[in-house]
């Protein structure tokens, strides 16, 4: 895990992944910078207070509320972009640490767009919904942490593994190494509420899961192998 991580963090502003990260950068800080005007658009006209004074308390709250809502957004936002350079991090990464090993084949564009939207989509409701528990001191990192990781760490393994494997086997793989897998979506979601730092979580995450997936697929095979042909997953 520990080896993994620093891979990632090495190659993440490594030479051959800076044109992916300046688009990935360009786009990921686009839609926040869009969804910040959207909000505060919505704020604007939604706050009209016959009060003057109660008016412009309303609008310093909801300023502090636009750039909280922010933190929801972070994470499906990062989900969504990785899926739209996952196949280019993806070749990178096992090109140089992989190269004699065969290459993954990369997900039709619809597919992947769609598996990233929709991810997207239930990372946010999800964070909607534990909404009350953030004003809870204590648990709200926790639980940000907790569902976030889960949910990062699902994501991003799936979108590595589906270059080598079936969907059913990718599920089957990630529930049988789900504790591995959890942890590394922790890391993720760690840097994910990190000033900056969160906006190199795409390529970050993409090219962690690539390795952790590796690193599994790995263990197992070792493991099949120590078993004996009689043990071997009929075909």
């Amino acid at each position: 895990m520990i080896d993994a991580v620093l891979k990632a963090a090495r190659q993440t502003l490594s030479p051959p992944f800076r044109a992916v990260l300046l688009k990935s950068l360009a786009i990921t800080v686009a839609t926040l910078i869009a969804a910040w005007f959207a909000l505060d658009f919505a704020a604007d006209r939604l706050l009209t207070l016959q009060n003057a004074t109660l008016n412009q308390i309303a609008h310093i709250v909801a300023g502090f509320g636009v750039a909280f809502g922010l933190l929801f957004l972070i994470a499906p936002v990062t989900a969504a972009v990785a899926g739209l350079f996952l196949d280019d991090v993806a070749e990178i990464v096992e090109r140089t640490h992989y190269p004699g090993e065969p290459a993954g084949a990369p997900l039709p564009l619809a597919r992947s767009l769609w598996l990233s939207l929709r991810f997207a989509l239930v990372v946010l409701g999800l964070n909607l919904l534990m909404l009350p528990l953030l004003f809870l001191p204590g648990i709200n990192l926790a639980a940000w942490l907790g569902v976030n990781g889960y949910l990062l760490s699902r994501e991003y393994f799936s979108m590595a593994a589906l270059r080598f494997r079936s969907e059913a086997d990718v599920t089957a793989l990630r529930r049988r190494n789900r504790l591995k897998v959890f942890l590394g979506g922790l890391v993720v979601a760690g840097l994910a509420v990190v000033p900056f730092a969160n906006l190199l979580t795409p390529l970050f995450a993409t090219a962690f899961f690539v390795h952790l997936h590796k690193r599994v697929s790995a263990d197992e095979a070792t493991r099949l192998r120590s078993r004996g042909p009689a043990n071997l997953p009929r075909p």
